[in-house]
């Protein structure tokens, strides 16, 4: 990477940690470094800040603070979701042929994704997994069409991770909130409701009534708060158990010593999104994505956005380029000092398309042939401007050596 002069557009990767959230979270790993599960008192201040972190999540969530459950981050969270939802079922005496069923979507991260084909796979659930749109947006009429009398969750993200699209929770909540009330009297299992909120929270209503969910993971570094620490909302009586063996932590939903650090940092983190400054930088982070994105598709022959225009994330541009490979156009970038994404993944040694971008039902050499760019707090109007220029200059100089390379088995 080019050291002179870096430019950050892979915000929905991760973000650096807020200074204030740094600076709350420091006394925690020197001074007050207790264990938050021990009677004495540097236990004990531990547990305070622990407890005084929970309610600042349930503030924002508007939930009860015992309704938190802190993890170490989204995919443990989600985990625990698919997991333990599955294991409660179970633990209730039912025929053998009633096997739970579940609802998700065809482009979930990959941990409710692979969650819950691992559960197909070995029997425990069927799984009815539903297509976005070529927008990339989910039909509430789809996931009413798939209910079962044997269906148990559903589980939707709220933004997608890559394309940044934004889904109907609030509508699917109102839906299912319908079809419970309907399932108490017929005595069929209460469906749960989860959403991964991991993309959502710095820029979407998460209030959990409002949105009508049961279940909600996220993950502080999404939210300028620290790496390897995030929480589950769990609407009281969810039918759902701990998947982990060990101590009794948060509500003996989830073992092991609390990171205390991590959690007075996403207290933190989380109390700092609904400030008038937070919102004002979302309005300018908006403005700078619509920006981006009228230039690239303007001054780009052939280039395209991925997903919804009108129903996208505040901070996200995925983009594709016909006749360009997206790893050579990140590897380019990178060596430019600019750091950005592409749908495409690296895995055990073979290049893949996103399954994100086929769900939508791209060609394999479409979704191989993206890049996603996530504005966040620090990103400026002049930042993008050498972007754009440095994009267009790898993009005509690959779709160059593309044409030749094609030309040479002509």
């Amino acid at each position: 990477m080019n050291k002179s002069k870096k430019i950050y557009l892979d915000y929905a990767a991760t973000t650096p940690v807020d200074k204030k959230v740094l600076d709350t979270m420091l006394p925690y790993f020197s001074e007050d470094f207790g264990n938050a599960m021990s009677v004495h008192g540097f236990g004990q201040e531990a547990l305070e800040a622990v407890d005084e972190a929970r309610a600042k999540a349930a503030l924002f969530f508007k939930c009860s603070p015992s309704e938190i459950i802190f993890t170490s981050g989204a995919t443990e969270s989600n985990n625990l979701v698919v997991k333990g939802s599955l294991r409660s079922y179970n633990s209730v005496a039912r025929k053998a042929e009633e096997k739970p069923h579940i609802i998700t979507t065809a482009f979930e991260h990959h941990c409710v994704l692979d969650a819950c084909k691992f559960a197909q796979k070995d029997g425990l659930a069927e799984v009815t997994f539903i297509k976005p749109n070529k927008e990339g947006l989910i039909s509430v009429k789809d996931i009413k069409e798939a209910i079962k009398p044997s269906t148990i969750l559903v589980s939707v993200m709220y933004v997608n991770n890559e394309i940044g699209t934004v889904q109907p929770i609030a509508e699917i909540g109102k839906l299912l909130k319908k079809v419970n009330a309907e399932r108490l009297d017929a005595k069929l299992p209460k469906i749960s409701f989860h959403t991964d909120a991991t993309q959502a929270i710095n820029y979407f209503n998460c209030d959990i009534d409002e949105i009508g969910v049961d279940l909600l993971s996220m993950s502080a570094h999404k939210i300028y708060g620290p790496k390897g620490v995030g929480l589950l909302y769990i609407r009281k009586n969810t039918p759902i158990k701990r998947i982990q063996d060990g101590g009794d932590q948060e509500y003996k939903m989830r073992a092991g010593t609390h990171n205390v650090p991590g959690i007075v940092g996403l207290g933190e983190a989380i109390n700092a999104i609904k400030t008038p400054a937070t919102q004002k930088k979302i309005k300018e982070i908006t403005a700078l994505r619509d920006y981006l994105i009228k230039r690239v598709l303007k001054e780009i022959p052939k280039s395209y956005l991925n997903g919804s225009v009108e129903k996208r994330s505040p901070n996200n541009a995925n983009f594709r380029f016909d006749d360009v490979e997206g790893e050579g156009l990140i590897l380019s970038l990178d060596l430019d000092g600019i750091a950005a994404s592409t749908g495409s993944a690296c895995s055990s040694g073979a290049l893949d398309p996103s399954h994100v971008l086929l769900s939508l039902g791209l060609r394999h050499e479409q979704a191989h042939g993206s890049l996603r760019l996530t504005i966040g707090k620090s990103t400026t109007k002049k930042d993008l401007d050498i972007v754009i220029i440095k994009i267009k200059e790898i993009v005509k100089r690959l779709r160059k050596i593309s044409g030749n390379v094609l030309a040479d088995f002509k």
